[in-house]
C-alpha cells in the first residue's frame, strides 16, 4: 500500500457485497465507513452519534470493534490488490470477512470526538490476512484490534 488514492477502498466493492452494516454503501441504515490508503498503512474516520453512547459522554464498545472490523476488512482488501499488482479502482475490490476478531479497550473512548482508525497488515497470504489497527479519539488511542480476514466463501455468494 504504497500510494494514497482519493477513493474508498469500499467504493469498488462489487454491488452483490455492498451491504454491510458497518461499510456498505448500499445500506441506508449503516455506518458507511470509508477506507484510504495513505503510504503503508489505511486510514478511516468516523465521528460517533449521540445514540452511539454506552455511558453518558462514552462510546459503545460493539460500535468501536464494528469500526476495527470493517476497516480491517477493507485494509485486507487493499493488500489483496496490492498482492495482485493493482491499485484501488482498478478491479472490483475482493470481498473479505472476519475469521477472527480480537479488540483491546486500553481506556474510554469519548463521545464527540473524531475516531481515527489506522492500520496495517501484519501477514499476508491469499488465504488469511492478519490486519492490526489502533483506534484513536482527540490523539489518543482508546483501542486496538487483531482480525483475522479471510476471502468471503463461496457460500456468502449472492442468492439471487
Amino acid at each position: 500500500m504504497n500510494s494514497q488514492h482519493s477513493a474508498a477502498v469500499q467504493d469498488f466493492y462489487p454491488e452483490d457485497f455492498a451491504h454491510c452494516y458497518g461499510c456498505g454503501s448500499l445500506n441506508a441504515h449503516g455506518l458507511r465507513i470509508k477506507t484510504y490508503v495513505e503510504g503503508e498503512e489505511t486510514v478511516a474516520r468516523f465521528v460517533p452519534l449521540a445514540h452511539h453512547t454506552a455511558i453518558p459522554g462514552f462510546v459503545y464498545g460493539g460500535l468501536i470493534a464494528s469500526l476495527i472490523d470493517c476497516h480491517s476488512m477493507a485494509t485486507a482488501a487493499a493488500a489483496a490488490e496490492r498482492a495482485a499488482g493493482r491499485k484501488i479502482g482498478e478491479a472490483p475490490a475482493p470481498r473479505f470477512v472476519t475469521a477472527a476478531l480480537h479488540v483491546s479497550f486500553l481506556q474510554p473512548t469519548p463521545l464527540g470526538p473524531e475516531l481515527t482508525l489506522r492500520s496495517h497488515v501484519q501477514s499476508f497470504s491469499p488465504r488469511k490476512v492478519v490486519v492490526v489497527t489502533e483506534l484513536s479519539a482527540a490523539g489518543k488511542t482508546t483501542a486496538t484490534g487483531e482480525v483475522i480476514a479471510v476471502p468471503i466463501p463461496g457460500t456468502m455468494a449472492s442468492r439471487r
